[in-house]
C-alpha cells in the first residue's frame, strides 16, 4: 500500500525572473558586455562545482556504516548524485543523530534520515523535524510499517535476540526468555545487556513498558540493576564479549549476532519468549524519513525511493543487517531461520509514548 498523504514541503524554493519594468533597447556595447558576464559566470560556476550536474544529498543514518555505505555508494553510481553520509556513534546510537537533527531543525543540514530503528523517528516526527512524503516504492510494504500520516516508511527489520556462547553453555542450558537474565542459575557477571537508554535497546525497553505495564517493566530492569548484570556500550560490545567468552549470553540484535556467526565464533542465537503464551520476540524495522526543509528535496526524494525499493530490502537482508522483510518476500537467511518466529504484538506509535518515560527511569537505574 502506498502512502496516502501528499508530499508537503518538498518542492524546494521557487525562483522567478525579475519583475518587468517596461521595455528598452540596450546599446550594442551593453549587450556584448552582458553576454560576456553571463558566459563568464557560467564558466566560474562550473569550475567551482556549482553547475546543475553537481547534485548532492545528505543522509544521517544509524545503520552501521559497513552495511549502509555500499548501498549509498551504489545509489551514487546509478544516479550521479553525491551522497554525504553522517553515521552514528555506537554508544549513543540513534539518540545522538536525532538530537542533532532537532538542534538543526530551524536550519536543516540533512535531507534524509535512514534509521536502524523506529522510536527516534517517531520522536523526530513529534518534534516537527520531518515532513510527509509519498513514494511509489512503498506500494507493497505492509501497512503496519507505513505511517498513516506519511512521515516514515519501514524497511527490513531486525529482531532482539539472545546470543549465547556455545563453549560456556550446553543446549539444555540455553536461556529461552529475557527473564532468564534475572535467573540466578547464571552468574550476573556472565550476563550482559547494552545501556537501555540508547539505540535498539531503548526501543526494546519502551516495548516492554508498553507490553508489560510500567510496574512490571520497571521491576524487570530494577532486577537487572540489583543483580549486577553487565551493562555495556552497545549491542556490538555485548556480542563481542559473548564471542570472546567474557559473557555466557547477552541481549543483542540479529545483525550483531550474524556477524559473530559469520566470523566463526562459538555462538548461537535464541529468539526469546517463543513458548506458547510468551510475549514473542521484538522486531524493529528500519525507517526512512524526509527532513522538513531539506536543502536538496529532489535528491532526497530519489534517495528515499531507492532505499524503500524491494532491491534494497533484499540487499540489507543479504548483508546481514536485517532479517525480516516488511513486504511479502521469501528470503533465505544465511545466519538463522526466521520461519515461524512469533513477534511481540506492539504498535510503534504506542511505544513512542513510553520512550521518554522509560529512558528517564532507566537513566536513574543505570547511570551513576
Amino acid at each position: 500500500m502506498g502512502l496516502s498523504q501528499k508530499r508537503v514541503g518538498m518542492e524546494g524554493p521557487r525562483t522567478t525572473g525579475p519583475r518587468a519594468r517596461g521595455r528598452r533597447v540596450l546599446p550594442v556595447l551593453q549587450v556584448v558586455l552582458l553576454a560576456v558576464m553571463v558566459v563568464g559566470g557560467a564558466i566560474f560556476l562550473a569550475a567551482c562545482g556549482g553547475g546543475s550536474d553537481d547534485r548532492t544529498v545528505v543522509v544521517y543514518t544509524s545503520v552501521d556504516q559497513m552495511y549502509s555505505e555500499p548501498i549509498l555508494k551504489e545509489f551514487e553510481e546509478r544516479t550521479g548524485i553525491k551522497v554525504q553520509a553522517v553515521y552514528d556513534v555506537e554508544a549513543t546510537k540513534t539518540v545522538g543523530l536525532a538530537n542533532r537533527l532537532i538542534s538543526e531543525k530551524d536550519r536543516p543540514l540533512a535531507d534524509v534520515f535512514w534509521n536502524g530503528e523506529t522510536l527516534e523517528t517517531l520522536r523526530l516526527k513529534d518534534e516537527g523535524v520531518l515532513a510527509p512524503f509519498e513514494s511509489p516504492s512503498a506500494a507493497a510494504i505492509s501497512p503496519q510499517f507505513v505511517d498513516p500520516e506519511g512521515y516514515w516508511v519501514g524497511i527490513a527489520g531486525r529482531a532482539r535476540v539472545i546470543i549465547v556462547n556455545t563453549d560456556l553453555l550446553s543446549p539444555d542450558e540455553y536461556p529461552v526468555s529475557i527473564y532468564d537474565l534475572l535467573d540466578p542459575r547464571w552468574p550476573a557477571d556472565q550476563v550482559g545487556i547494552a545501556y537501555p537508554m540508547f539505540g535498539t535497546t531503548s526501543t526494546h525497553a519502551a516495548a516492554l513498558y508498553a507490553y508489560l505495564g510500567e510496574k512490571q517493566a520497571r521491576e524487570f530492569f530494577q532486577g537487572l540493576s540489583d543483580r549486577g548484570v553487565r551493562v555495556v556500550d552497545g549491542n556490538s560490545v555485548a556480542k563481542d564479549m559473548v564471542a570472546a567468552g567474557q559473557l555466557a549470553f547477552a541481549l543483542t540484535d540479529t545483525d550483531d549476532a550474524c556477524l559473530a556467526i559469520n566470523d566463526g565464533s562459538p555462538v548461537t542465537v535464541v529468539f526469546p519468549d517463543q513458548l506458547e503464551g510468551g510475549m514473542g520476540t521484538l522486531v524493529i524495522p528500519n525507517t526512512v524519513a524526509f527532513i522538513n526543509g531539506a536543502p536538496h528535496p529532489e535528491e532526497a526524494q530519489a534517495l528515499i525511493d531507492y532505499l524503500l525499493s524491494e532491491e534494497v530490502e533484499r540487499a540489507v537482508m543479504a548483508s546481514g543487517w536485517s532479517h525480516l522483510p516488511v513486504r511479502p518476500l521469501v528470503v533465505e537467511q544465511e545466519c538463522f531461520d526466521v520461519t515461524g518466529i512469533a513477534g511481540m504484538n506492539v504498535e510503534y506509535e504506542l511505544l513512542f509514548d513510553w520512550l521518554e518515560p522509560s529512558r528517564s527511569e532507566l537513566s536513574e537505574l543505570f547511570i551513576r
